[in-house]
């Protein structure tokens, strides 16, 4: 399941702050595209995520997911999935719990939970650690399980914020690969956060470069 989407001169400005976090930006994201936003800290590439996700709200303009306006949709019922640079993955759950959370919290049966997994930790080379808990995982490796915690609801919309940037060079370089042929793969709508230009040119079909709130400019990868 992919989507389309747009934010229409989205706005947000947090208090006290001398200037505005996001300031009207535009940005359209076609059925299946991978878009990366690129840019140095705090320029508001991760701000637009939250929005999306529903884990901040706008001051102005919209975001539109398949034509239906999210102004009132609850973050939970977004159908969007975010990956984080933390992983956020529940330490005492197994790698197949933590994977299985996200279904179990749908009321899925454990049957049902217990393919997904399987098909998901297939994809993501994760066959063999389904029973191990975070603690006992690389880096890499955890940062495969938050993927797999994301992929495994299939959601309309992924959105990927720096997951890569507290992983080593070596790690990063295969990492960015395996993202990107998963993605591709599944032909599945993303927006994916990085200030690393190689790892945007490496995983994305367009990208938009972003300073102060702003979309300076868009291209193709």
């Amino acid at each position: 399941m992919t989507a389309k989407l747009v934010l229409e001169g989205v706005k947000r400005k947090f208090s006290g702050a001398a200037s505005a976090a996001v300031d009207g930006v535009d940005l359209e994201l076609a059925a299946g595209e991978i878009l990366v936003l690129v840019g140095p800290s705090g320029c508001g590439k991760s701000t637009i995520l939250r929005l999306i996700a529903g884990l901040d709200e706008p001051d102005g303009g919209r975001i539109l997911l398949d034509g239906k306006d999210l102004a009132s949709v609850p973050p939970q019922e977004r159908d969007v999935a975010m990956v984080f640079q933390g992983y956020a993955l529940y330490p005492h759950m197994t790698v197949r719990e933590n994977i299985a959370f996200p279904l179990k919290m749908r009321g899925a049966s454990r049957e049902a939970q217990s393919e997904k997994v399987r098909e998901v930790a297939g994809v993501l080379g994760l066959d063999k650690l389904l029973d191990r808990l975070p603690g006992e995982l690389s880096g890499g490796e955890r940062q495969r399980v938050a993927m797999g915690r994301a992929l495994v609801r299939a959601p309309k919309l992924f959105l990927f914020d720096e997951p890569l940037s507290n992983l080593d060079a070596a790690l990063r370089t295969t990492l960015r690969v395996e993202i990107a042929q998963t993605l591709r793969r599944l032909g599945a709508s993303a927006i994916y956060v990085t200030h690393d230009q190689v790892e945007a040119m490496t995983i994305g079909h367009r990208i938009a470069v972003m300073r102060a709130g702003r979309v300076l400019q868009e291209g193709i990868a």
